[in-house]
């Protein structure tokens, strides 16, 4: 028998075998274990790191290698960045727009950069050169508007985004689509059983129809520069202006929600040269929408649209008051705005008045976006006013009834939208000046400004989207009406729309940049110099003519001033709500 000492000998010193060297290693189980959890650590790994594919394509004559993109705050993204293109680029005279498909969000405009290459490799000019984009937006049919400045010169238009830190692999077998906008469908949305499309340098005539035989539509699937083709044709039933009119294709009749997202497009017969007439096919960014449908049982009584630029310090006062008025919902159309609009209109909405702001990046087109809107307007409204943000309905005093209570204006069109003839109610527009002033008014222009012109200038309309001409032809202050409906003149003893339209220079001065209608010459242009549609005795340069304060003053009328302190004003300090 063993001693008690061998037996511990035996414990601490076990005897050797042939397998005795495996106890060197860790046991099976735990070596699935290790196994198991590094496999864990490279799934995960490829889930967070993997590839961006093509986040940024580029043209392929002008594509540049990698680029920067903050990844932390350009998109909304958890785990990847999803793929966003360039699908086309459009030149206007001050700057080119990107047309984007839309993968994710883009937060900010911050520091998110236009790239351009040179044109010159050996002109020693840097290979490339970043200027900070001019907005960002998001866009209908899930698209995205990115607005570049100019290239400078030797440079290539914009061929990249960028922002710091990320870098995105660009993609060579791409080529963006590039556009001019002398010559461009831009728009189309589905109006019932028809297709508006909205198309830029098929007729330079105001308030003038064209042939419709003489055009069709085309229409087509697939984004643009992958798949141009058009596979649909329809005939073109009106054309005035910039607006082509055409029946829906019969494969889209049966279920019209098909149609959104759809390519279209318009085509145009060239007058006969040696016995031949030419087919000429527009060029096209355009994308069929559908009008959202309001989820209300009744219509509202009475809406605004407006179309506008850098409005962001006026808007409120003119949204608050004419709320108090009677409108019930807004269609706020914006062209290009670079202050802090988009904020302030959130704000108000936020606040209950009902906005809904529309991104319209095309420039002169004020007759077009107001023929756009009243298609959206038509299914959410009896009577729409058309207005711009310094325009101001009034009701001036009377000596019997006294002043108009809240409501007034939506009372006034409701007692009309019954009627079986009348279509629009014209409102007269007194024109006021600086009123001696030389910086904003603290209070609102409607507070401020306190001097005007003697007699009225032109007029402004509110309409039943009902009785318009198919055509939707406007002139910015009416439209067209279907046959048998006509307008009213509203007496001014009843209304009058007070248009703040010589304000102090630091304001007025803007307009030089550009107006908005179509058919009227910029303040900049040498042409139609007296036309009533410039301020008399102004020449085309934005130089403070002496005494501006002084100008356009022959009738001081506080009316609406009064108006406004009376029933506006909070009544222990007399603030005013915007």
């Amino acid at each position: 028998m063993d001693s008690p000492e061998q037996r511990r000998n035996r414990k601490r010193f076990p005897k050797t075998t042939k397998y005795s060297h495996f106890r060197h290693f860790p046991p099976v189980r735990s070596l699935l274990y290790c196994f198991g959890f590094f496999c864990f650590l490279y799934v995960l790994f490829r889930r967070h790191t993997v590839a961006l594919p093509h986040a940024v394509t580029l043209s392929r004559l002008s594509s540049i290698s990698s680029y920067q993109i903050d990844s932390d705050s350009v998109f909304h993204t958890s785990h990847k960045l999803p793929q966003i293109k360039i699908q086309a680029t459009v030149s206007f005279p001050d700057h080119t727009l990107l047309l984007l498909s839309k993968g994710s969000e883009i937060r900010a405009s911050n520091q998110l950069q236009c790239v351009y290459k040179t044109n010159n490799s050996g002109s020693g000019l840097d290979p490339d050169i970043k200027m900070s984009v001019l907005s960002v937006d998001e866009y209908i049919n899930n698209r995205l508007l990115v607005r570049c400045p100019l290239p400078p010169v030797n440079f290539s238009s914009p061929v990249a985004l960028q922002r710091r830190r990320l870098v995105i692999n660009t993609a060579e077998d791409y080529e963006p689509t590039r556009f001019s906008w002398e010559n461009l469908a831009y728009e189309a949305v589905l109006d019932g059983n028809s297709v508006i499309v909205f198309v830029k340098g098929i007729s330079h005539r105001q308030g003038k129809e064209s042939d419709p035989t003489r055009f069709t539509c085309h229409f087509g699937f697939g984004d643009l520069g992958v798949n141009r083709k058009y596979v649909l044709s329809s005939r073109a039933v009106s054309v005035a202006q910039e607006v082509v009119r055409c029946v829906l294709p019969r494969s889209m009749v049966m279920n019209p929600e098909k149609a959104s997202g759809v390519r279209a497009t318009v085509s145009f017969l060239m007058p006969r040269v040696h016995g031949r007439a030419n087919r000429v096919v527009v060029p096209s960014i355009a994308k069929i929408s559908i009008p959202e449908r309001s989820l209300e049982v009744n219509k509202h009584q009475l809406c605004v649209c407006t179309m506008l630029w850098n409005q962001a310090h006026s808007i409120r006062e003119w949204i608050t008051y004419h709320s108090w008025l009677g409108v019930e919902k807004w269609f706020i159309y914006d062209n290009n705005s670079d202050d802090d609009i988009k904020t302030v209109i959130e704000s108000l909405d936020r606040e209950g008045y009902n906005i809904s702001r529309r991104v319209w990046p095309w420039i002169k087109t004020q007759e077009a976006g107001f023929s756009h809107c009243a298609i959206r307007a038509q299914s959410e409204c009896n009577w729409v006013s058309f207005m711009d943000v310094d325009e101001f309905y009034y009701f001036p005093h009377n000596p019997i009834s006294g002043y108009p209570g809240p409501g007034a204006l939506r009372t006034l069109v409701s007692n009309f939208t019954t009627s079986s003839s009348i279509g629009e109610i014209r409102t007269s527009c007194h024109s006021f000046g600086p009123s001696g002033l030389t910086s904003r008014p603290k209070q609102g222009v409607t507070v401020g400004y306190t001097c005007r012109l003697k007699s009225p200038e032109r007029h402004k309309s509110i309409i039943r989207p009902s009785a318009l001409d198919p055509t939707l032809m406007n002139v910015v202050h009416h439209f067209h009406l279907k046959k048998g409906f006509t307008y009213m003149d509203l007496p001014q003893s009843i209304a009058v729309i007070n248009h703040y339209k010589y304000q102090v220079w630091e304001v007025f001065r803007a307009k030089f940049y550009r107006r908005v209608a179509t058919y009227v010459a910029d303040w900049s242009d040498k042409q139609n110099e007296g036309s009533r549609d410039r301020a008399p005795g102004l020449g085309t340069e934005a130089i403070e003519p002496a005494k501006w304060r002084l100008q356009f003053c022959e009738v001081w009328d506080t009316g609406l001033r009064d108006f406004v302190l009376a029933n506006l004003g909070e009544v222990s300090t007399g603030a005013l709500p915007w």
